[in-house]
């Protein structure tokens, strides 16, 4: 995971700076864990909605990363869209998690043709320490192969 969080601080210091880390990738999926603090916070002490985000499209993005690195590929990568619903304020450790490795295996064993573009939604769950459904994001990933 160190890897992965290395690439947080390099890449995305914002998400690190908020507390968002990797805390597990496997062929199943990947979760990421972000605490609740002052500097995450919103004015309704809670988790601010924007860093949720962050950490919910980190936990499908990640999947994405790991099947190209695996099959090393070259791709671009995109969020086209995203959808969100908040069911309870978000306090403490957050865990958000995608577990459609599935669904990113097939999408790229089509990305063979030049000039394809594919288009893949992926569903990230946010649950509390009590194990309560805090929020969910659903993210539409556009991917292309680099040739």
């Amino acid at each position: 995971m160190f890897k992965y969080n290395l690439f947080l601080f390099k890449d995305l210091p914002s998400a690190w700076l908020c507390g968002v880390r990797v805390i597990k990738l496997d062929d199943q999926g990947c979760h990421v864990k972000v605490k609740h603090n002052w500097f995450n916070s919103n004015p309704f002490k809670s988790l601010y909605w924007a860093v949720q985000g962050m950490a919910s499209e980190l936990a499908t993005g990640m999947l994405i990363i790991n099947v190209k690195e695996s099959l090393g590929y070259d791709i671009s990568m995109l969020v086209t869209a995203n959808s969100s619903k908040f069911y309870k304020k978000a306090r403490g450790k957050i865990i958000f998690s995608c577990d459609e490795m599935d669904k990113v295996k097939e999408v790229f064993s089509n990305l063979n043709s030049k000039n394809q573009t594919d288009f893949l939604k992926l569903k990230s769950k946010g649950y509390d320490s009590e194990g309560d459904l805090v929020s969910e994001f659903t993210y539409e990933w556009s991917l292309k192969r680099k040739f």
